[in-house]
């Protein structure tokens, strides 16, 4: 079967998880194509989302005679339709904040892609998250595309869902995927009852073959790996406070900050101000093989976010039989189990931060070992991408019957 992807920015170093899906659908048999809005805000340093930006279409790259161009032909050719879609984009600008101007070039996003996937063939068209690529999607339906899907992930969008529109746009998709139970029950206090049956769950997946045999558990004193942006909903400033707390009394802990983003000069200070700098470690985004590599060099993986979908780093970290740290919110506790594979606090809790770091410092390495073998059974269990991409999957063919 014929699908093509539909994102506003890809590749992304945190987008791993897209990446997987589409290669595990290949793996299936379909033939995929990927459109993306714009390239990445990034540079890219991971070798396959250096190939996967090779193989995808920027819209926004043609340039805007090309748009207008192709706004033009699917007026002429189906004003009642165009009308319809331009009924929808006046209705969703007014419940957002981005405005009539933008939406009116989603729409001619939305005839350009309209276009390209005609002349491709493409059965069906799929979106991640319920933002801009979405509404793209749900436009270039209205205008005589192919039936969408797309997933949520959260928390952006449920933190805006009216002016997201989600409610329209899970009733004029095939169907919708949230990738946890609870993001589901998010999209439900959107929708129209009518409509929660085409509301799917679909889990991010690893790849199990990636994740042998996991390294033994370090000897020596205690580290811990934190993944993710720099930004506010991931908590970090939270962490580097609980780091604070037990600097003088435990001072053989140490901490690894993968990743970047506009809160670095913020997480550099903090450290600075704690005199944290002989055990903390900024390293930037690195490649899959240095997470890998980080992953295996620590005892545990510690995730204080505030708001989440479901993070994939909490998943690669359980396949790498490492216990994680992580906080009470979205789809985390369906996955993370207190006591058998790590621990749960409050967000924002840094007493509580702090006391899960001290049990982590604390625990005989025989009980690490256990709860990183729980959390590697566990993962496997419900994350495998090819068993999640084959869902998905049959959700599209059954949808384009």
């Amino acid at each position: 079967m014929k699908i093509a992807y539909i994102l506003n920015t890809y590749p992304q170093p945190s987008h791993s998880f897209i990446r997987r899906e589409i290669a595990a659908l290949e793996a299936a048999g379909h033939e995929v194509m990927r459109f993306a809005m714009r390239g990445p805000d990034v540079s890219l340093v991971d070798a396959q989302d250096k190939a996967e930006a090779a193989r995808t279409h920027y819209v926004l790259a043609t340039g805007g005679a090309a748009l207008a161009r192709a706004s033009l032909r699917i007026l002429l050719r189906s004003p009642s339709r165009f009308g319809k879609a331009l009924r929808e984009v006046w209705d969703a600008a007014r419940r957002a904040e981005t405005g009539m101007a933008r939406h009116l070039i989603y729409l001619a996003e939305a005839c350009y892609l309209r276009a390209q996937l005609e002349d491709s063939g493409t059965q069906h068209l799929h979106a991640h998250f319920g933002t801009n690529a979405t509404m793209v999607a749900m436009l270039s339906h209205l205008l005589g595309g192919p039936g969408y899907s797309f997933t949520t992930h959260g928390p952006e969008e449920f933190d805006s869902p009216r002016a997201l529109s989600l409610g329209p746009k899970i009733h004029h998709s095939a169907f919708a995927v949230a990738i946890s139970q609870f993001g589901r029950s998010q999209l439900c206090r959107w929708a129209d009852p009518a409509d929660w049956p085409r509301i799917k769950v679909v889990h991010c997946g690893i790849e199990p073959a990636k994740f042998p045999t996991p390294a033994p558990l370090p000897s020596g004193p205690r580290r811990m790996v934190s993944i993710g942006r720099f930004v506010e909903q991931k908590g970090q400033l939270a962490l580097i406070d609980a780091m604070a707390r037990l600097r003088d009394s435990h001072p053989d802990l140490h901490l690894t900050l993968i990743g970047d983003g506009p809160m670095r000069g913020a997480i550099e200070a903090e450290i600075t101000r704690h005199r944290l700098q002989d055990r903390m470690t900024l390293t930037g985004w690195v490649d899959e093989a240095r997470v890998t590599s980080e992953l295996a060099e620590a005892h545990a993986l510690v995730m204080p976010s505030f708001a989440e979908g479901l993070p994939m780093v909490v998943m690669e970290a359980m396949a790498a039989a490492r216990p994680v740290i992580a906080t009470y919110i979205a789809g985390t506790p369906e996955l993370v189990q207190p006591g058998k594979t790590g621990w749960l606090v409050p967000a924002g809790d840094v007493a509580a931060l702090a006391e899960a770091l001290t049990a982590l410092h604390d625990a005989p390495p025989a009980t690490l070992e256990e709860m990183g073998a729980r959390a590697r059974e566990r993962v496997f269990a419900r994350h495998d991408v090819a068993r999640e991409a084959a869902k998905l999957g049959e959700f599209i063919q059954l949808a384009a019957r």
